[in-house]
C-alpha cells in the first residue's frame, strides 16, 4: 500500500486541488447571500454578485461626476506607486547593509545592534511621529513601508551572506582579491536571489503598512477608499476593492518569482533538489 506522503498529485491534479478551496468558498457565499437577500433583499453584508458588477461599472467604468476621474484606477495607481516606491527602497536598503553585516565584521559590529533595535519596533506605532515629521503627504506613507519591511530583508540577506562557506573568501582573497571585489564577484550574486525571496515574503506586510497608511491620512489610493466606504456598508465595493488588492500581491508574487527563475536557475534548482 503506498503511504499517503509519497503520493504527488499530477500537474492537472495540482490545479485542480488548489482551485477547490476557492470554489467551496464561493458557493458558501452565493449560498449565504441568497438566504439574506431572500429575508431582507435590501441587506448589504453579503451582496449579490449582481451589485458587485453595478458598483464595478460605478466606479471603474464611470468618472466621478465630482472630479472626472475613473476612481478604481486612480486609486490602483496611487497605491501601486506608493508601494513599488516604498519596496524598492526598502530592497535597496536591505541589500546594501545586509551585505555589508554578512561579510564585514567591523559593519556587522556597527550596524547589527541598531539593525535589531528597529526591527523590534512596531511600525504601526511609530505612524504618527512620521505624519507629525514628514506630513501626510506622500513621504510618510513610503516611509512607513520602509520601517516595516527593511529590518526584515536586512537581516535575512546578512544570514544569507554569513551562511556562505568560508572557503569561498578565502580562495578569492588567495587569487588576489581585494574587500571590494569579494563583496560585489563572491558575495553578491549568491545573494540577490535571496533578495527576491525575502521582497516576496515581505509584500504582504507592505501592502498592510500601505492600507494603514492610507485608511488615516489619503485622498485617494485602494486603502483610504475601503475605509470611506465602511461607514455606508458598501460591501459591494469593499469586497471587490479586497479581492483586487489580494490579485495585485498575487500578481507581484509570482512576476518576481519568475523574474529570478529567469536570472538565477541555479537557485531554484538547488531549492527544487532539496
Amino acid at each position: 500500500m503506498k503511504r499517503i506522503i509519497n503520493i504527488k498529485p499530477t500537474r492537472l491534479g495540482g490545479y485542480a486541488l488548489g482551485l477547490l478551496p476557492f470554489i467551496v468558498l464561493l458557493l458558501i457565499y452565493l449560498w449565504a447571500s441568497d438566504a439574506r437577500l431572500a429575508i431582507n433583499p435590501t441587506d448589504k453584508l453579503m451582496p449579490s454578485f449582481a451589485s458587485f458588477g453595478e458598483a464595478i461599472q460605478r466606479i471603474a467604468l464611470q468618472p466621478s461626476a465630482r472630479s472626472g476621474e475613473y476612481l478604481f484606477w486612480t486609486d490602483t495607481a496611487a497605491s501601486l506607486q506608493r508601494l513599488f516606491i516604498g519596496v524598492l527602497i526598502s530592497a535597496l536598503l536591505g541589500l546594501i547593509i545586509g551585505v555589508l553585516n554578512g561579510s564585514i565584521p567591523l559593519a556587522r559590529a556597527h550596524l547589527s545592534p541598531i539593525s535589531t533595535v528597529v526591527s523590534l519596533i512596531p511600525p504601526m506605532a511609530v505612524l504618527p511621529i512620521l505624519f507629525i515629521i514628514f506630513g501626510l503627504g506622500e513621504v510618510s506613507k513610503v516611509m512607513l513601508i520602509v520601517i516595516g519591511i527593511t529590518p526584515f530583508i536586512l537581516r535575512d540577506l546578512q544570514s544569507k551572506a554569513l551562511e556562505l562557506p568560508l572557503e569561498q573568501t578565502i580562495k578569492a582573497q588567495t587569487l588576489g582579491a581585494n574587500s571590494w571585489q569579494v563583496i560585489i564577484r563572491v558575495i553578491l550574486p549568491q545573494v540577490m536571489p535571496r533578495l527576491l525571496e525575502a521582497v516576496r515574503l515581505s509584500l504582504g506586510a507592505a501592502w498592510l503598512f500601505l492600507i494603514a497608511a492610507e485608511a488615516i491620512a489619503a485622498q485617494e489610493g485602494l486603502g483610504y477608499r475601503i475605509f470611506l466606504v465602511r461607514r455606508y456598508l458598501s460591501m459591494d465595493i469593499i469586497l471587490p476593492y479586497v479581492a483586487w488588492i489580494t490579485l495585485l500581491a498575487f500578481t507581484t508574487d509570482w512576476s518576481l518569482r519568475r523574474i529570478s527563475m529567469f536570472f538565477f536557475p541555479w537557485f531554484h534548482s538547488e531549492e527544487g533538489s532539496r
